[in-house]
């Protein structure tokens, strides 16, 4: 009898310990905000869904409908990841924009395994172009060009600045803000397959800048961010942060800051359910030759497919949602990057709900560029040395 207890209390003890690891019965993540940044906005608001352009040159168009203010609306790029080139992949965090009260511009600057990354800032750039003058009568879209932000995500990071640092030079509005999150996809050198960075330097001074990263997969992220706010060299430090959302597995589920994180599927956000106006029955499709570089690689494609499957979460919620809204409201108002970082709003990711709080965000200003001194001149080799390397003569 006393062997059959002390079994009993065993298998009680056991069974107990794997009814606590239940993800039943683990901590749950923060919910998203009721209101505020990051918050769930207008819900009763309708959301206008237009296609402008053309189905081989599109631009995606979203926002409340109704009137617009008599201002009109701030105005949100929507950048893509190379080959996600389906806003419904990025549909939630869209749908959060809109019901913010933003005028929501998802530019489809690549044809999949038709466009070179080395032509995507351009086509980018004639997309916004065309979408702005299309929108700029309308009474509903109105957008204020005097509020305009521009978020890229992975190639759409590296597009965004350049976007940003051509602005003025194809007769685009000049961005306030730009809200690169998990940059990737440069081009090494101009002959390299990917991205190629055109002069950061005439970025305008009065931008925030600001680049977002994860724990997971960061290296390569962190290296392109930090190129980003260097190579912007003439907007100063106060307006620059790099951020890091740290993954935290205290509850269930987990959350893992992945270079897809900030993807969260919406299927009411399916560029194929938009209709777009018809191709120019007169118009003749450009001179088309393909080149490997507008494929995407086994890693891209792996890539791809979790940013199609990607769900919003909690990161979604606090670490991008509502740190985008924040630094929106602080570029368009002329606020400078450290009034970001020293609001405690900013990094705080809220609670699991056993009162432990979540990992918070990772602010920092990056260091300035030392600046480079002038290369000392060749000493001129002595007259052995000149000899000794001299080529003899046949």
């Amino acid at each position: 009898m006393q062997l059959n207890f002390w079994s009993g209390r065993l298998v009680g003890g056991l069974l107990g310990c794997l009814v606590g690891l239940s993800p039943a019965l683990a901590a749950t993540p923060p919910a998203q905000p009721a209101e505020g940044p990051g918050g769930v906005g207008d819900r009763a608001a309708t959301i206008v869904k237009r296609g402008l352009g053309r189905p081989s040159a599109s631009t995606f168009a979203f926002y409340k409908s109704g009137a617009a203010p008599a201002e009109g609306r701030s105005v949100v790029v929507f950048l893509h990841g190379w080959g996600a080139v389906n806003p419904q992949s990025y549909g939630a965090w869209i749908d959060h924009l809109a019901r913010m009260g933003h005028l929501v511009l998802f530019p489809r600057f690549q044809e999949p395994n038709r466009t070179r990354p080395a032509d995507a800032s351009a086509n980018a750039e004639r997309l916004l172009k065309a979408a702005l003058d299309d929108l700029a009568s309308d009474p509903d879209a109105k957008p204020n060009l005097a509020k305009v932000a521009l978020i890229g995500h992975l190639a759409g990071a590296p597009i965004a600045a350049n976007i940003a640092a051509e602005a003025k030079a194809q007769g685009l509005p000049a961005p306030k803000l730009v809200f690169a999150v998990m940059p990737g996809g440069i081009a090494s050198n101009p002959k390299a397959r990917g991205i190629t960075l055109g002069d950061l330097a005439t970025i305008a001074p009065d931008t925030l800048l600001i680049t977002v990263i994860g724990d997971k997969d960061a290296r390569a992220a962190d290296a392109a961010a930090r190129r980003l706010l260097r190579e912007a060299s003439a907007v100063p430090q106060d307006r620059k942060l790099l951020v890091r959302a740290l993954s935290d597995d205290h509850g269930f589920p987990a959350l893992t800051a992945t270079l897809s994180s900030p993807a969260g599927m919406d299927p009411a956000f399916d560029g194929g359910a938009i209709k777009l106006p018809p191709e120019p029955k007169d118009a003749k499709a450009p001179p088309f030759k393909w080149s490997a570089d507008m494929s995407l690689t086994g890693e891209q494609q792996t890539l791809v497919a979790q940013i199609n499957n990607a769900r919003a979460d909690s990161l979604d919620f606090l670490a991008y949602w509502k740190t985008f809204d924040l630094a929106a409201s602080a570029a368009f108002s002329g606020a400078d990057a450290t009034s970001l970082k020293n609001n405690s709003r900013f990094s705080d990711m809220e609670r699991w709900n056993d009162g432990w709080p979540v990992k918070r965000l990772a602010v920092e200003t990056p260091r300035p560029s030392p600046p480079h001194a002038p290369a000392a001149p060749a000493a001129s080799p002595a007259p052995a040395a000149r000899n000794a390397t001299a080529p003899r003569r046949p």
